[in-house]
């Protein structure tokens, strides 16, 4: 009895934290892979080079948060992971794929000078970019409908019950929040006719990712109704959605205003709450189960042994500050606006 509440104890700790770094990942990688999204809007030679280079000294950084967040998962919840990959196998392996040709094209794009080469690459780039965070935006969307998962947490659906309409207008969403915040970066990043550029786009963007999360937020209602029920329990937890909501709406005026680092706050800061929001949604499930509820995997029967949990958070409580305190100087050493030399990409 002691020892079952402590793993929920335990695991509910683990389980914020898995969420907390991949709100991480969402923040700090969501930003470049929106300026990815947005790389072709840009025509000019110069301004696609500023873009990149605004990302450069961070994207490769970024994604640590995302090996971070693998680790903690596997360590913390090791039945979830497996299920999760297994069940998932063709859409993480597009995943890793565009997230390789990525690096590939950011990497290679200015290499050679000829016009063809870096078009290319330029489409490469814009193209992976954005697969990566639609591939996210499905998995995102199946684990808050739930999965056709049994009793020994076998995944006994298909590729068309993955790529639902339901994950596939998740996909779109992030797809769009992503350029939302990686547009905001850029215009912080940049100056003169491409920061106003870059401007538009955003604005753009913002209504983009608008209508796809009222229209998202209305399909979750009524086809994923379990997502709801804390809510209903507790109707000041409708605050979260309608704060976020407000949020966007105001990086619109502040975008206006050329508050620009106000602006990428927060989208930052409505990137974390939509993650809470789903965190709430499914708390104390993790994979939901549209088989039988029964064979959902909950904190309470997926989390490894509290022995395991207490030195997991031990090293979490060590090694978050010091991975926080390496983000901030990074970010420190690079802020400014982007000037273009002989090491520019």
């Amino acid at each position: 009895m002691m020892e079952t509440f402590l793993t929920i104890e335990l695991g509910t700790w683990m389980f914020l934290v898995v969420g907390a770094v991949f709100s991480g990942y969402a923040i700090l990688d969501g930003f470049d892979l929106g300026a990815g999204t947005v790389h072709l809007f840009l025509k000019e030679e110069q301004s696609r080079r500023k873009a990149l280079n605004a990302i450069g000294p961070v994207w490769d950084g970024n994604e640590v948060w995302l090996v971070i967040g693998g680790g903690t998962l596997f360590a913390g919840f090791p039945k979830v992971y497996a299920t999760l990959l297994s069940a998932f196998y063709t859409p993480f392996i597009l995943f890793l794929v565009f997230l390789i040709l990525r690096a590939i094209a950011i990497e290679f794009r200015s290499k050679e000078t000829m016009l063809w080469w870096r078009k290319l690459w330029d489409i490469t780039y814009s193209v992976s970019s954005t697969l990566v965070g639609f591939t996210l935006g499905v998995v995102l969307g199946n684990v808050v409908r739930g999965i056709a998962i049994d009793g020994n947490m076998i995944f006994k659906g298909n590729l068309l019950d993955i790529f639902n309409p339901y994950a596939l207008l998740t996909g779109l969403t992030v797809v769009a929040l992503f350029a939302l915040h990686g547009s905001v970066y850029l215009v912080m990043k940049t100056d003169e006719k491409l920061s106003d550029r870059l401007a538009d786009i955003s604005k753009i963007a913002g209504l983009l990712f608008t209508i796809c999360y009222v229209t998202l937020s209305i399909a979750t209602l009524v086809y994923v109704p379990h997502a709801a029920e804390e809510f209903k329990e507790m109707p000041i937890l409708f605050l979260i959605p309608v704060v976020t909501l407000l949020l966007l709406l105001n990086e619109r005026r502040l975008i206006v205003k050329k508050k620009y680092w106000l602006a990428f706050l927060t989208s930052a800061t409505l990137t974390s709450l939509l993650l809470v929001t789903i965190a709430i949604g499914l708390y104390p499930n993790i994979l939901i189960s549209t088989i039988d509820s029964a064979f959902s995997l909950t904190i309470s029967n997926s989390a490894a042994s509290p022995k395991s949990l207490g030195i997991i958070l031990t090293f979490v409580m060590i090694g978050a500050p010091l991975v926080l305190l390496y983000t901030l100087f990074l970010f420190r050493t690079f802020r400014g606006k982007v000037v273009l030399d002989d090491m520019s990409y």
